[in-house]
């Protein structure tokens, strides 16, 4: 038996947020980190996402999880040069955001987790679909010895390791065959399904919870509309930067992108009207303004 849930990225946006679902994330890091995780809350920071519709192309997720350590999620869909500036920026600011000015530097390991669908970052991985990265220690340049990166600010507890620890997943590049619990997860990240028969930790409570059909018809088109916008970028960035060749490269894709994601949230918002749903949802669901929302009511066609 399988279920067919929605994609992890939607589910970060949405029903992951909500504490009675928590047990869903514990579980993913859970086998992630190769030891028990507990969710404990979802952290806000300039980073996080507001609205579902608010980026096509990433989703942030900032969570502190078990002895107050700090997991950032980072969804990626569509070919970025940055990407890896990107990783090391929001890691680095969920190390700094950790500080209040006058304290001490008692910082709790970040775990920065990666999931990444673009071809740009596999582009010469031919089978690999599971990396990590991480600093532990300073290592002796003339002789074999090394300071390692840990600290302890209470002299009862001992020294834990302290710099960001990074993960990639390649969901695409995974042959599908679960040979660990984490490769559970991996194959639920690229096919959104959870088989009956999988054990690793959450990810029955993920079939259940993210289950498509458990959705309300409203709440099904809307996410198969973004899943359709989703396979739609690509498309509309390449003619942007098709047009980039005569305007400029970057103007074509700020136009392009612009466009898009215009003519998204317009889509989603008439359907929603459509569905009888009141204006401040869908001002929640699609970051358009109340006049904006109206002047669709008034103008369906357009």
């Amino acid at each position: 038996m399988e279920r067919t849930i929605i994609s992890f990225d939607y589910a970060i946006k949405t029903v992951l947020r909500d504490k009675a679902n928590f047990d869903v994330l514990g579980g993913f890091l859970t086998e992630l980190l190769d030891k028990p995780v507990e969710v404990l809350e979802i952290l806000e920071s300039e980073g996080n996402i507001e609205s579902p519709f608010g980026k096509v192309n990433r989703t942030d997720l900032k969570a502190r999880i078990s002895n107050q350590e700090i997991a950032v999620f980072e969804i990626q869909f569509l070919d970025q040069i940055d990407f890896m500036g990107k990783i090391l920026f929001n890691a680095c600011k969920a190390v700094v955001e950790q500080v209040t000015r006058g304290e001490n530097y008692d910082i709790k390991k970040v775990y920065s987790v990666n999931i990444a669908y673009c071809d740009s970052i596999a582009k010469n991985i031919e089978k690999e679909y599971f990396f990590k990265a991480n600093l532990s220690k300073f290592q002796g340049v003339h002789f074999d010895e090394h300071i390692p990166f840990s600290q302890n600010l209470y002299p009862l507890e001992p020294s834990t390791d302290i710099h960001p620890e990074y993960f990639m997943i390649l969901p695409n590049k995974f042959d599908e065959q679960t040979l660990t619990k984490f490769d559970e997860w991996v194959y639920a990240l690229k096919k959104s399904i959870v088989r009956s028969d999988f054990t690793a930790a959450g990810i029955q409570a993920c079939g259940e919870k993210l289950d498509v059909l458990k959705m309300t018809d409203s709440e099904r088109a809307i996410y198969y509309k973004i899943k359709e916008n989703l396979g739609n970028e690509k498309s509309i960035l390449y003619t942007a930067e098709l047009k980039g060749e005569i305007k400029g490269k970057a103007e074509g894709k700020a136009e392009g992108k612009a466009e898009g994601k215009a003519e998204e949230k317009n889509a989603i918002a008439k359907k929603m009207l459509a569905d009888g749903e009141p204006i401040d949802k869908i001002v929640r669901y699609t970051g358009l303004t109340p006049s904006e929302i109206n002047l669709i009511k008034l103008h369906p066609n357009n």
